[in-house]
């Protein structure tokens, strides 16, 4: 028999998992995740230590010239630092209260109890914020649908929404559904959401969370792409559109840190075409008097004003609407401090000001004729 090989230490297994990670050819933690599977000898405590090790080292590294460049054309020197260095800090953990099952006080006081300290927000009546990571889906609060994991900066992107009880919502890039779920809560169990995606595995981690929420009026439904039967059915007929389109994400790096090198200026090009494709194509769902707001969670301009921009020339039946008094519609006033909204009066969210995820958010209405 040959002789059995000794199995690697955890030094040894630490430098595999990072030349891995360092290839770059898929998400950090995608391949951190498939590393742990691959290496079940591995304890809680070895596992821990080696993630942390891996996201340390990727949000420490300074960004690629061109997205520095990006952020000091947008910010200035000054400001550009104070975003890089906000980029390197790991994300706190906000939630959402479901104030369809239960209160917001009600949810701070169970979490409490259970040693997890939530903070309300100042800014957002249902938002809680967490320092730490602490075992969140093994609360009461959680089990029972009280509370969703969502970043302030999304929940907000749902806010412009501005749902209103008994509409018909459709949600066209609707993913794992966390906003799906805020509107639906918005509408109190009224009307219907429609959540599309291409992407059935994206959609397939709504239906736990859509199980805990207590909501009876959202359908997932993954369809082919634009042309599919099931979204030209829906022309004209929705009160409400959003598209949280896909794009390059830098305005996540805190969470995903590895993007910084992932993504490229042709991979932006690229998508750009695919935004304002689907922009066009979900404008065409929004009902006379209806709304469409297209969100972002990117900071460059081809991926946000740009696109608003070039949608509004080809589109004339629609016109843009100032975000912050929709928000004030919605009892959401942003701090000063935020400098949340651009010259055209569309939200822009960077993390060194706001404490969240780098988001832009555009609302326009379509004319009643």
């Amino acid at each position: 028999m040959p002789p059995r090989r000794k199995p690697l230490s955890t030094a040894a297994l630490a430098e595999q998992l990072t030349a891995s990670v360092l290839r770059f050819e898929h998400p950090a933690d995608q391949v951190i995740s498939g590393f742990f599977k691959r290496h079940p000898q591995l304890g809680a405590r070895d596992r821990a230590m080696l993630a942390d090790r891996i996201w340390t080292q990727l949000r420490e590294a300074a960004a690629p010239g061109w997205i520095a460049y990006v952020w000091e054309q947008a910010l200035g020197s000054d400001e550009a630092h104070a975003c890089e260095e906000a980029m390197r800090t790991p994300a706190p953990m906000d939630l959402r209260v479901n104030t369809l099952l239960a209160r917001v006080d009600q949810a701070v006081a169970s979490l409490a109890q259970e040693g997890v300290d939530a903070r309300p927000s100042d800014v957002v009546p249902e938002a809680l914020r967490i320092e730490g990571r602490p075992m969140l889906a093994k609360t009461k609060a959680f089990e029972k649908g009280w509370v969703e994991v969502q970043d302030l900066g999304s929940q907000l992107l749902a806010k412009l929404i501005a749902a209103k009880r008994g509409e018909f919502i459709v949600d066209f890039c609707a993913g794992a559904g966390g906003k799906t779920l805020a509107m639906g809560a918005a509408l109190k169990n009224s009307g219907r959401i429609y959540a599309l995606d291409v992407s059935s595995a994206r959609l397939s981690k709504l239906k736990p969370r859509l199980a805990r929420s207590g909501l009876s009026n959202v359908w997932p439904t993954a369809i082919s792409g634009m042309a599919d039967d099931r979204v030209k059915r829906l022309a004209s007929k929705a009160d409400a559109v959003l598209v949280d389109a896909p794009c390059s994400g830098l305005g996540t790096l805190r969470r995903n840190p590895d993007l910084k090198w992932r993504m490229t200026p042709e991979r932006v090009a690229s998508l750009t075409e695919q935004q304002r494709d689907i922009l066009s194509a979900a404008s065409g769902l929004v009902k006379p008097g209806g709304r469409l707001v297209y969100a972002t969670c990117s900071p460059l301009a081809e991926e946000t004003e740009q696109v608003v921009d070039a949608f509004l020339g080809s589109h004339p039946a629609f016109t843009r609407q100032p975000a912050d008094r929709v928000l004030i519609g919605q009892r959401v006033d942003l701090p000063q401090a935020w400098k949340a909204f651009t010259e055209q009066g569309d939200l822009r969210l960077w993390p060194h000001r706001s404490g969240t995820d780098g988001f832009f958010a555009a609302v326009m209405v379509r004319g009643q004729t």
